[in-house]
């Protein structure tokens, strides 16, 4: 099983931090979502004028930037903010060329009173020319299941408009079942063969909230995590488990020294009770 973070939860740390305590909980992988502040990374020296540092420290903690989560929305009518999408493209295609990285993280984005179908055909448009940036290159886009994308009908759709082996998906195994009521086994029998990559988290109804439910840590909720990690495993996935603790925007949920040991913890509990129990059939 392979672990990772993304830096949303720890928005405090610098590199050395995530570095350390990675290997101290006995994470693979670290995946950039914005850093000390910034959230486009390549505007910092680390990942600018100090790849090369930045690189190193990697290589010797033995640990891997298996994603890039850009800002990248795929939905737009906005020239300007097209060019703007494709200039942050290029700039995460140089960094994964350098790191290694397999896989930039991309959004649906919100389509306001457009009709579905005429957003995916925008949609398709535009991402056509976003995997222009990656001709020749190893990287594939992952659009999240997220925001207006997140029915897995929606995102099959998109798929086939676009068509091509370098845009697959990245299942945030929280957002189908919590918002639209998506059981996890009819995601993976839509789009199962093109999920390279998961986000976790985990939560609990709450009416108050402006999101109508209130983020906890993994086990404290009632997100059916066992339920996903068996089908993935009984489904042979063999990409990262990755967690997505949502600290910088929702500073009331706990630390990260806290949640990212918890996390580890629990995975590795979750990892050891599938491989006790029944397999799925499906």
């Amino acid at each position: 099983m392979k672990l990772a973070f993304t830096t949303l939860g720890c928005p405090d740390w610098n590199l050395e931090t995530m570095i350390s305590r990675a290997v101290q909980h006995g994470y693979q992988g670290i995946d950039f979502r914005g850093y000390l502040g910034e959230m486009e990374i390549y505007r910092l020296p680390e990942f600018s004028t100090n790849l090369e540092v930045t690189r190193d420290r990697f290589r010797e903690a033995s640990l891997e930037i298996p994603c890039f989560s850009s800002s990248v929305r795929l939905f737009t009518e906005s020239t300007e903010q097209r060019e703007e999408y494709l200039a942050e493209l290029k700039q995460y295609a140089d960094l994964c060329e350098y790191f290694g990285t397999p896989f930039i993280r991309v959004f649906g984005g919100l389509i306001g009173d457009r009709e579905k179908e005429e957003a995916i055909t925008i949609a398709a448009r535009n991402t056509a020319e976003y995997l222009k940036v990656f001709e020749g290159l190893p990287v594939t886009l992952l659009l999240e299941t997220h925001d207006d994308w997140t029915s897995c009908r929606v995102v099959q759709e998109l798929l086939s408009r676009v068509n091509s082996p370098q845009m697959e998906v990245l299942w945030d195994v929280h957002h189908p079942y919590r918002t639209i009521g998506e059981e996890p086994e009819q995601t993976w029998n839509v789009l199962g063969d093109r999920i390279r990559y998961t986000h976790w988290k985990d939560s609990y109804v709450k009416t108050e909230h402006k999101r109508g439910y209130q983020l906890c840590l993994l086990g404290e909720g009632d997100i059916p995590l066992y339920r996903m990690y068996r089908l993935l495993k009984d489904q042979a996935y063999e990409g990262y488990f990755t967690l997505e603790w949502e600290k910088v925007w929702c500073p009331e949920i706990e630390e990260p020294e806290i949640a990212f040991k918890q996390y580890a913890h629990f995975m590795k509990q979750l990892e050891q009770q599938v491989s006790s129990g029944p397999t799925m059939k499906f």
